[in-house]
């Protein structure tokens, strides 16, 4: 019992190291961000920033408003501060045209006192038109920020508290301007996290049944169960984020075949490990699906919010394929998606290989077996052999010898 003990306190410790090594200092860890515009005062707030940050951001220029939105929903970027009075470098030649249309009403003004106010007015009006296209142009009347929460929520809010104090220098209240927000029921994206554990219990749950009740089963029926299963539980996860919790609200065919693809590789890896783990398979698919996977998937903090360790793992951990193929598919119209496609993909692939590996290790395990049992029964037979001596040959007996043994028999009366 003692021993049996062993594995849930490995638990603690692996769920304890894993989930606060990963989540409970986060802090951006060269964070891309960007100022808009083209003017040296925007390259001179953006060094400014890179300065004081230390490495916790990496701010770079961009000329545009819209350039800055494409980056956005790229995730080149997860925040774009617009100053005030700044944006697309457009605000100047607005305002010149509105001044020169002024100057010249003016002039037409000096021509005769009645002519000169209702001229005056026309100066108002181009002025006014002037100004309407400056700000128009680019000249914001506030500072303003470009986020996309459907990225993740907790890196924009982490970039708002950055840009906040910024715009509060300028004397304005900074206006926030979400460019890829979520469903209307996930309203912090993380709704795709938890869809996340949810699928990654019932797969790897799944594999103790499988491994330890279906031990007596071939290893190609056993394999056959987990893609059943699989299908079974990518379903369940999709009936989550659609028809009952509506985390996403649209694109549910994709999402289904990421679960899909997802829980397979799952319970196929876990499948071909219970040949060789045994009763350590749980904690084995717990470090793997659990503890190194919620952690480094990025349904929480991004791996710009986490330490280099969760951020490596990141890059090609199969948890985090879901969660950024499903961003992809549903927020981001598909960009990167093929990426971590292929992610999911290579996991089912390892897991194809790690059942045939378990194959070739049982059917090597039954042969050695039998190999055994044979050779211990030609040992046991040559034991008895050794030990039992064989029996005398009777003598051979004339007729003489029958006739006292018959008259022998009579006697006794037998």
């Amino acid at each position: 019992m003692l021993t049996h003990l062993v594995t849930p306190l490995l638990m603690c410790i692996g769920m304890g190291l894993a989930y606060l090594g990963a989540f409970a200092h986060p802090a951006p860890h060269h964070l891309p961000v960007a100022v808009v515009g083209s003017s040296r005062s925007a390259q001179l707030l953006a060094q400014s920033i890179n300065d004081k940050a230390g490495g916790d951001l990496e701010v770079r220029t961009v000329a545009h408003r819209s350039t800055a939105v494409d980056q956005l929903k790229h995730q080149d970027i997860f925040g774009a501060y617009v100053p005030k009075g700044d944006g697309s470098g457009k605000g100047r030649g607005g305002a010149g045209d509105g001044n020169g249309q002024a100057r010249v009403s003016g002039n037409a003004g000096a021509a005769g006192d009645g002519r000169s106010a209702g001229d005056a007015r026309t100066a108002g009006d181009a002025r006014s038109a002037g100004d309407a296209r400056s700000a128009g142009a680019g000249n914001a009347a506030t500072p303003e920020l470009l986020v996309a929460t459907a990225a993740s929520d907790t890196s924009a809010s982490v970039v708002q508290k950055i840009f906040t104090p910024l715009a509060a220098q300028q004397g304005a209240p900074l206006k926030v301007t979400d460019v890829a927000p979520t469903a209307d029921d996930d309203p912090t994206g993380q709704g795709i996290f938890f869809l996340l554990v949810a699928i990654s219990i019932g797969s790897y749950a799944s594999v103790a049944v499988i491994g330890g009740a279906g031990a007596v089963l071939p290893i190609r029926l056993r394999a056959a169960l987990a893609v059943g299963t699989s299908f079974v539980v990518s379903l369940i996860g999709t009936a989550f984020a659609g028809p009952v919790f509506h985390l996403v609200d649209h694109g549910l065919w994709g999402l289904w075949g990421m679960a899909w693809l997802y829980s397979a590789g799952i319970l196929l890896i876990g499948t071909g490990l219970h040949t060789f783990l045994k009763r350590w398979t749980t904690l084995g698919v717990m470090a793997l699906f659990v503890m190194l996977n919620f952690t480094s998937s990025g349904g929480i903090f991004r791996p710009e919010m986490q330490n280099g360790f969760f951020a490596a793992l990141h890059s090609f951990w199969n948890g985090a394929g879901f969660v950024e193929g499903v961003r992809s598919h549903v927020y981001f119209d598909g960009y990167g998606l093929s990426g971590h496609l292929w992610t999911l993909a290579l996991w089912l692939v390892v897991g194809v290989l790690m059942v045939g590996v378990a194959a070739l290790a049982e059917r090597r395990r039954r042969s050695a077996e039998a190999e055994a049992a044979a050779n211990a029964a030609a040992v046991a037979a040559a034991a008895v052999a050794a030990t039992v001596p064989e029996p005398a040959p009777k003598p051979v007996r004339g007729p003489v010898d029958d006739g006292v043994e018959e008259e022998l028999e009579e006697a006794v009366g037998v």
